[in-house]
């Protein structure tokens, strides 16, 4: 089992999940379109003496464009994780300032998936649960082999909820403590 910061006593890490590939299907393509476009205008630009200007312009819009639509989504990407617990779903996200929303398994209510015909032929999909509480549903989008995960979430939330039950049990049967 992998071990992971922030773990309470007794709690163990199941699984860390990133977001399907797919996700970063469109910032590649743009990319790709990006440095076809760059090769083909400098090409165009003559190479005599005046035209540096003109290549330095083209290579600045070109660096914004991989910045803007490349690099962030990547890192984006690359930063966001979620992780299935022994006892809670943990997500985390950031790439200069890190966030994280923690929702213990005992609050989870239902756990369900769906997935259009292009995520079933990819294997991700959207992964829906739903929170007792103020948060009502979160929807984690491009997760991959989104039924296994569904699947494996839902066992977690039941062996929790036996957890806890096994807990309360065992402590009606203690005698109470002097205070």
């Amino acid at each position: 089992m992998a071990k992971a910061a922030g773990l309470t006593e007794g709690e163990h890490l199941v699984v860390r999940l990133y977001q399907h590939w797919k996700t970063v299907l469109r910032p590649i393509l743009v990319l790709a379109a990006t440095v076809i476009a760059l090769l083909a205008l400098l090409l165009l630009v003559p190479a005599v003496r005046d035209s540096a200007p003109a290549r330095i312009s083209v290579g600045a819009v070109a660096l914004v464009v991989v910045v803007t639509w490349v690099a962030r989504p990547l890192l984006r990407w690359r930063t966001t994780s979620y992780e299935l617990t022994s006892r809670r779903l943990r997500l985390r996200a950031g790439v200069f300032t890190r966030t994280g929303r923690d929702f213990p398994l005992s609050k989870i209510s239902d756990v369900s998936f769906a997935q259009g015909l292009l995520d079933r032929l990819l294997g991700c999909g959207q992964l829906i649960v739903e929170s007792a509480g103020e948060r009502g549903q979160l929807v984690l989008t491009e997760i991959p082999h989104v039924q296994d995960v569904q699947a494996t979430l839902f066992q977690l939330v039941e062996n929790e909820q036996d957890r806890l039950a096994r807990e309360l049990q065992s402590g009606e049967q203690q005698p109470p403590r002097p205070g």
